[in-house]
């Protein structure tokens, strides 16, 4: 049964482009990320964090631009908002050649892509990387993407949860159900490359998504690549607790993410898997220094060179709210809308009562981002980082970059060999897939799953 893991889960949270999270710091002067554009800069990325025992790096994306606040993409482009910005899944490639125990987990929306395409996409690097892929399962938040790809506006929230299930199946059929162990026989003297009594052809015939073919690609490493999830709202949470292995979350404190974690590891225990079925991992900033003053002064220092509107401008696009429209100290008033729901649940409704005013929102952007950031010495972060694992109740750091790659060698070569010191992080690496590096059993999906019950009968396992 799956437990608690032993050490702390550490990754890296990046984007294939300049601003990421921490707006306005691409301005800093040691700030490397306009090199975003060179596999060379990815590739010194790959090893900083494998020498520095990273068990992955995680790229966000997404489709669209930021155009909610004051209705257009201005302060996007002038500030660097997450654009311009490139595939990731182009870039695993040559950062996994790069190295040999990193896992890299990939963002990809389930609303503007056919399932047989992208399961041939995730195989392909799954079969590259050695099995080191995990798939971010998203439903995407902007209209702006589904503008780009010539729809009037994206499907509401729940509804694109609804599409996520039936695109979860097909993709369960085609990674699980069509191809036998096996299959690929490689005979020369019979002339027989696959076995063609060990292939099956998916037949999948659901409300959004329809497959009727065999998968292109044989058995990877993984099958299925681990899968990732961030949606915190009702329907997210009840998605994550089905599908997924590994669950991002974010909050303003470790009460608020405890609340966070709690209601999710009970929708996984409702859907029948053991709690720690799912790793959870609590995306903060953290700025470190060999001393708690040296770790105040970077911050004054980084503090310069942020950009809390632009914060502002992407947290409008995020929740769907138009905060240009506010007066700086009017309150922010609650408005279901088809965006982020879980990101406007956490502002409007996790704040235990708290109505926030635009200017309270600026002021807890120091660094361009309402991400909880925790500044100290290398002692004081892993006492945080402790706290954050017994109080939340998470299982690791997804560490957001503020000045890059800085911020990455700076927590290698300050906290963990704290973080060592204190059993919290291994000083050997764990060995194969990242399923297995993850839970320490298989290679792939466990019978727990879900998506196992598609093993063997070319996808027809979806329950009445």
């Amino acid at each position: 049964m799956p437990a608690k893991p032993p050490t702390l889960i550490l990754n890296a949270f990046e984007m294939a482009c300049a601003g990421h999270i921490c707006h306005g710091l691409w301005s800093h002067p040691r700030d490397e990320t306009h090199r975003f554009g060179e596999l060379a800069y990815w590739e010194e990325v790959a090893r900083t964090l494998e020498e520095g025992m990273f068990d992955g790096i995680f790229f966000a994306d997404g489709l669209g631009v930021y155009d909610v606040y004051r209705g257009d993409y201005e302060i996007a482009l002038r500030e660097g908002i997450q654009v311009p910005r490139l595939d990731p899944m182009l870039i695993v490639p040559t950062m996994a050649h790069a190295t040999r125990h990193l896992g890299f987990g990939i963002t990809s929306s389930v609303t503007y892509e056919p399932p047989y395409l992208f399961a041939r996409r995730m195989s392909t690097l799954d079969q590259l990387t050695g099995g080191r892929v995990g798939w971010n399962v998203v439903t995407g938040y902007l209209d702006s993407a589904a503008k780009g790809v010539g729809l009037g506006a994206q499907p509401g929230h729940d509804d694109r949860y609804d599409r996520a299930d039936d695109y979860m199946d097909a993709v369960y059929g085609l990674w699980e159900g069509s191809w036998d162990d096996g299959a690929v026989r490689l005979d020369r003297a019979g002339r027989t490359y696959v076995d063609p009594a060990r292939v099956r052809r998916v037949v999948h015939d659901g409300p959004f998504h329809r497959v009727d073919a065999p998968h292109l690609c044989a058995p990877t490493p993984q099958r299925t690549p681990v899968l990732y999830q961030a949606g915190a709202s009702d329907r997210g949470r009840r998605f994550a607790a089905r599908h997924a292995e590994c669950v991002f979350v974010m909050g303003p404190n470790r009460a608020v993410v405890a609340g966070i974690v709690h209601d999710l590891r009970r929708a996984v225990e409702e859907e029948g898997r053991d709690p720690y079925a799912v790793r959870v991992l609590a995306g903060l900033n953290i700025v470190v220094g060999a001393t708690d003053a040296e770790a105040r002064d970077r911050l004054a220092e980084y503090r310069l060179h942020a950009s809390p509107e632009a914060g502002l401008a992407h947290f409008s696009a995020t929740v769907g709210i138009d905060f240009s429209a506010y007066a700086l100290d009017e309150p922010i008033r609650y408005a279901p809308n088809e965006g982020g729901r879980s990101a406007l649940e956490a502002f409007t409704r996790r704040g235990g009562g708290k109505v926030w005013t635009v200017r309270e929102l600026l002021d807890a952007m120091p660094l361009g981002s309402r991400v909880h950031t925790f500044v100290g010495s290398p002692e004081a972060v892993a006492d945080e980082l402790q706290a954050w694992r017994s109080e939340a109740n998470v299982d690791g750091l997804n560490l957001i970059r503020t000045v890059a790659p800085e911020s990455f060698r700076d927590f290698a070569r300050l906290v963990v060999p704290v973080l060592q010191e204190r059993g919290l992080v291994g000083a050997r690496r764990a060995e194969g897939t990242l399923q297995r590096k993850l839970f320490g059993e298989a290679d792939v999906l466990p019978a727990s799953h879900y998506g196992s019950r598609f093993r063997g009968d070319g996808g027809r396992g979806r329950p009445d």
